[in-house]
């Protein structure tokens, strides 16, 4: 034990000492601070203005009895009723002008048949989605209140159509009918499940792959010959999952604290900005949250019982980064200097891993489903979907079983690949195929 300790200590001062280890944890904060710095300043200087020319034809908008379309923060409109589209069109850069709409004449008798709404758009510059569709929206949204004026229906009454149906969720089980449960509770879970899923899956891939980097180094430099002399190649490679994983949690422990701290200053310096981005922005549509609904979020996010997921999502991620950092340390260990070879059985214990990851954005969606269930308890994919599937309350013992069927795959793992690792580890110059993997499994010493 005292040299395996003396092991974890050197893989994670080394790694830890590195300046990739230091940038790495340096830039990714600077990074997502100059990306917050430059959306709120993008956001906050708000769009470049156009201003539009109207020209109606038809006068189909009824534009000349005073009527007009609505401005916003982009768009700009300017009924033009005795201008003509060419002379426009010849000198709209000498205008004050950067593009003209254009009505012909449409083919309807009157405006309530018109079922579709031909325009021409011209302008010097290429028509950007964001003016395409402001154009769109905003004379659609005009013609729609001049069709209720026209057709004489009181338009309260029209909206009074409109049903804003709310489902009210409540729990069968007679010992929880009294717990509060909301709506939106539904959302928060899907997102936190899908951050903890997402985590899982970029930490398996990044830090698994980092252990058989390691160890595909030292065999290469024939360094890993020294250290066999002193210790066993089970020792070694325990050593270097532990190792590893200690310097991915140092990483995010730092992460963890600098991040919120970063947040909180942001809204302190960019006070004004923010207050500006709200003055400037319109009113609410009727889609958009409330006050209420973004307080009911906010309850709903605080409602979790966290020290429970807490729990679940650091032993089924201890374990699953153990369960497949051996797998890639076996990789390692078998692989010569043919990075093609170590690439082909790197996509072999790839393929679980990104087949969970599909099935858990299913299992997200639908945590109760059959496929949610049984996906949780195969230990292959079980790091990434049951913590996806806890924040949905499922039983404690789907929970214990998964975790337990999770561990006792790890430590099977751990010992195959041990296996694999103390004759690979000082092998040279030899292709490696699956099949003699398998024969270094039964090995006798």
């Amino acid at each position: 034990m005292n040299k395996l300790g003396l092991i974890i200590r050197r893989e994670y001062l080394t790694r830890v000492k590195k300046k990739a280890f230091i940038l790495t944890t340096i830039l990714a904060p600077i990074g997502m601070l100059i990306f917050w710095v430059v959306l709120i300043f993008l956001m906050s200087s708000g769009q470049e203005s156009r201003r539009l020319a109207v020209l109606d034809e038809g006068n189909i908008l009824e534009l000349n009895t005073g009527k007009t379309l609505r401005d916003n923060n982009s768009l700009t409109y300017k009924y033009m009723p005795n201008a003509k589209v060419e002379e426009l069109r010849d000198n709209l850069g000498t205008e004050d002008l950067d593009g003209i709409i254009y009505i012909p004449k449409q083919n309807v008798d009157s405006l309530g048949a018109l079922r579709t709404l031909n325009i021409e758009y011209y302008s010097d510059d290429q028509l950007g989605v964001t003016t395409l569709e402001g154009i769109k929206s905003t004379i659609a949204n005009y013609v729609e209140k001049l069709k209720i004026e026209k057709s004489g229906v009181d338009e309260n009454l029209l909206k009074s159509f409109d049903t804003d149906v709310h489902v009210d969720p409540k729990n069968a089980d007679p010992e929880k009918a009294e717990e509060e449960v909301s709506s939106y509770r539904v959302y928060v879970a899907t997102f936190l499940g899908g951050a903890m899923m997402f985590l899982i899956y970029i930490v398996i891939f990044v830090y698994g792959t980092m252990v058989m980097r390691s160890v595909q180094e030292e065999k290469t430099n024939r360094i890993v010959e020294v250290i066999i002399s002193s210790v066993k190649p089970f020792q070694l490679m325990l050593g270097k999952i532990i190792g590893v994983g200690m310097v991915g949690l140092t990483q995010f422990a730092i992460w963890a604290v600098v991040f919120p701290l970063l947040y909180m200053g942001m809204g302190l310096v960019f006070a004004d900005k923010f207050k500006q981005m709200q003055s400037m922005a319109e009113a609410p549509s009727a889609d958009a949250p409330d006050a209420s609904e973004i307080t009911a979020i906010i309850q709903e996010l605080w409602s979790f019982d966290y020290s429970e997921i807490v729990i679940v999502f650091i032993l089924f991620f201890l374990a699953g980064y153990i369960l497949y950092s051996s797998m890639f340390a076996a990789i390692g260990a078998s692989m010569g200097d043919d990075q093609g070879e170590s690439q082909s059985l790197t996509l072999i214990v790839s393929i679980p891993v990104i087949i969970a990851f599909y099935i858990g954005v299913a299992a997200i969606q639908n945590p109760n489903s059959s496929l949610a269930f049984w996906s949780s308890m195969f230990p292959l994919f079980s790091p990434i979907i049951m913590p996806a599937r806890i924040v949905f309350d499922p039983p404690m013992w789907q929970v214990l079983l998964s975790l337990g069927l999770l561990i006792g795959t790890c430590l099977l793992f751990v010992w195959l690949t041990g296996r694999i690792y103390r004759v690979g580890i000082l092998m040279y110059g030899k292709k490696t195929t699956i099949r003699e993997m398998a024969r270094w499994i039964f090995r006798k010493d």
